[in-house]
C-alpha cells in the first residue's frame, strides 16, 4: 500500500464518521485538495455539505472558515479591510474570511456578483489584494463552494469564468434508507463531528502532493484527454467547450485520484469515469433547456461513445 493510498484511507474513513454511505464523492473531493482545485457542491439543503468541508479540515487539523453567501455580503469581509486606529494614527489590515486554509463558501449563488468575484484571485492565485497591497494565503488553499440548485429566486448564476475555476462539480444526494437510520441514530446520541480528530499532519499533506505530482500520464493517455476535450468544443449541442484550463485541471485530478487508489499511471477508464465530474460544470449549451444536468450528461455521454479509447500500452513510461 503506498503512501497516499494509506493516508488517504485513513482520511476517507475518519470523515466517513460523519457522513456515510458517500465514499465515492468523499474520494472526488479528497482528490480535489490534493490536486490543488477546487470544489462545487450542488444540492439540495441537509445532505451533509457543510458537515463534509468540516470534517476535511478535521481531518487534516487545519484552520476553517465557513461564509455564508447572502445578497448583503460585502467583498470585503472576504478579503479583509484595512481600518484607521486613533491610537497609532495608522492603517492596519484586518483579515478576512478566506484567511484560512478550507474556506466553505455556503450557497455562493445568492451573494451578489461583485462578491463572489472576490473569491476568483484567491482561487486563482492564492492570494488576496486590498488597496493595493497583495496578501499571500497560507497553503493549502482549498474552497468548498455550495449552492442550492432549486431555490432560484434571488440568486446569481456563477459565470462561465467562476465555473471554470472550480476543478470538479458534484452532488452528494440524499443517503440509503439505513443509512440515514443510522445517522439520526448518531445526532440524537451523540455529536460525532466533535470527536473527529486528525488523522494526518500537514507534512503528511505535504507528501502526499509530491507523490500526486509524480503519476505517470502516457501520451496516449493525453492524447485520449484532449479527444474529449477538443469534441466538447466541436458538439453540435455546445455553444462554449472546455477551455485549457480545464484540460489541466482534469489531469491533475486524474493523478491525485489514482493515487489514492495506490496507482502510479493513469488510465484511459479513470478518464472516462471522471469525465462527468470535471467538464460537466464547464459545458455551455445552445438554447434554452429546461433540464441542464440532463442536457450535459447526454452530450458527455455522446462524446465519450464516439471517442476512441486508446488500447496501446499506455502503462509504461517513456
Amino acid at each position: 500500500m503506498t503512501l497516499v493510498q494509506e493516508k488517504g484511507n485513513h482520511i476517507i474513513k475518519n470523515i466517513e464518521n460523519v457522513i456515510l454511505g458517500k465514499t465515492s464523492e468523499i474520494k472526488l473531493v479528497l482528490s480535489a485538495f490534493l490536486a490543488g482545485g477546487h470544489v462545487l457542491l450542488e444540492d439540495v439543503p441537509g445532505t451533509g455539505k457543510t458537515m463534509l468541508a468540516k470534517a476535511l479540515a478535521k481531518s487534516f487539523g487545519m484552520k476553517f472558515s465557513r461564509v455564508q453567501f447572502t445578497p448583503d455580503l460585502l467583498p470585503s469581509e472576504l478579503t479583509g479591510i484595512n481600518f484607521y486606529s486613533p491610537k497609532t494614527g495608522e492603517f492596519t489590515f484586518r483579515e478576512g474570511s478566506l484567511f484560512a486554509n478550507i474556506i466553505l463558501a455556503d450557497e455562493i449563488n445568492r451573494a451578489t456578483p461583485r462578491t463572489q468575484s472576490g473569491l476568483l484571485e484567491s482561487m486563482e492565485e492564492a492570494q488576496i489584494s486590498v488597496d493595493g497591497t497583495t496578501h499571500l494565503l497560507t497553503l493549502p488553499y482549498f474552497v468548498i463552494a455550495t449552492q442550492n440548485p432549486i431555490e432560484t429566486q434571488g440568486t446569481y448564476p456563477l459565470p462561465e469564468a467562476q465555473l471554470d475555476r472550480f476543478m470538479l462539480q458534484l452532488t452528494l444526494g440524499y443517503p440509503e434508507q439505513q443509512q440515514s437510520i443510522d445517522i439520526i441514530k448518531s445526532q440524537i446520541t451523540n455529536k460525532p463531528l466533535e470527536q473527529l480528530h486528525a488523522v494526518c499532519t500537514l507534512e503528511d499533506y505535504t507528501q502526499m502532493v509530491n507523490v500526486v505530482k509524480n503519476v505517470y500520464l502516457h501520451d496516449v493517455v493525453y492524447q485520449y484527454l484532449m479527444d474529449i476535450t477538443e469534441a466538447t468544443r466541436i458538439h453540435e449541442s455546445v455553444t462554449l467547450g472546455i477551455s485549457t484550463r480545464g484540460a489541466v485541471a482534469f489531469a491533475k485530478l486524474a493523478q491525485a485520484y489514482v493515487a489514492l487508489d495506490g496507482r502510479d499511471f493513469v488510465a484511459p477508464e479513470d478518464i472516462k469515469y471522471l469525465t462527468p465530474f470535471v467538464y460537466g460544470h464547464r459545458i455551455a449549451l445552445k438554447g434554452s433547456i429546461r433540464s441542464r444536468k440532463t442536457a450535459v450528461d447526454a452530450v458527455l455521454q455522446d462524446i465519450l461513445s464516439t471517442v476512441t479509447v486508446p488500447t496501446e500500452d499506455w502503462k509504461g513510461r517513456a
